[in-house]
């Protein structure tokens, strides 16, 4: 299998002389949004500072997502091996989920987004479960971009609770091991019923995927920037989204 390089811009990155086509866009973006904490550092302010400039550019690109008419964009919000972080840290982006939820459901009808959570949402709160509840609930009849959000997602978990459940299946007589197929077993993934991502992007410098999206990754691009976090403007996005469209996706084929 012949080795394609990977993409990787730097702040004043190539794909800006392209012209984004918005007729041969990915169906499917998923963005790690890494580097909040480094961008607050920078600028000698609290990483809890970062997180809240993050989440501004993620209400931003979401938004930008719809405009231009993706599909579906996944982001990677809060993953399972990030309660690691201090108290103080993780109690701050949970109060910033809060907040923009509380701010989503009030301007829904407005914005018209559907939104969807991907992951174990039993450790939260009460109220932040029943936040996350209404926003799937009120967006289910919207048309258009779904943007999903990864909250105490992992990979590895996703999987071994597929895993689980079929088996649960098989063990009830409902699922039979010898028929399993992998489009089969997405189904039992939190990603069930959706299409794989065509393109991931990771900002922030990073080369790799931290668990996020392992098995619905099989087949997607990947593309590297320097760009923190909160400074991956829609124009970033589109930088993006030109290195894809340069690409020829071959699916293991000639």
């Amino acid at each position: 299998m012949p080795i394609i390089p990977i993409f990787q811009s730097k702040q004043s990155g190539a794909g800006s002389e392209a012209e984004l086509d918005r007729s041969r866009l990915p169906r499917h973006v998923a963005i790690i949004m890494d580097g909040n904490g480094r961008w607050a550092k920078k600028r000698g302010l609290p990483r809890t500072a970062g997180h809240a400039a993050g989440a501004e550019t993620f209400r931003t690109i979401a938004t930008y997502a719809k405009d231009i008419g993706l599909d579906y964009l996944t982001v990677y919000a809060f993953s399972t091996e990030n309660w690691k972080r201090p108290v103080e840290e993780v109690s701050a982006i949970m109060g910033l989920l809060k907040k923009y939820l509380l701010e989503a459901i009030g301007k829904m009808e407005k914005d018209r987004v559907k939104m969807k959570f991907l992951g174990d949402l039993s450790p939260l709160d009460d109220e932040l479960r029943e936040l996350c509840r209404r926003t799937e609930e009120i967006s289910t009849h919207y048309e258009g971009c779904q943007v999903n959000i990864c909250l105490n997602y992992g990979g590895r978990d996703e999987i071994v609770r597929a895993v689980r459940a079929f088996a649960a299946d098989c063990a009830a007589g409902k699922a039979d091991p010898a028929a399993l197929t992998a489009e089969g077993f997405s189904e039992y993934l939190y990603t069930g019923g959706i299409p794989d991502p065509d393109l991931v992007i990771r900002p922030s410098g990073e080369l790799r995927l931290s668990n996020f999206l392992p098995w619905q990754s099989a087949y997607a691009e990947f593309y590297f920037t320097d760009v923190l976090w909160p400074d991956f403007a829609p124009a970033e996005l589109d930088k993006a989204l030109i290195a894809y469209q340069s690409r020829s996706r071959r699916f293991g084929g000639v």
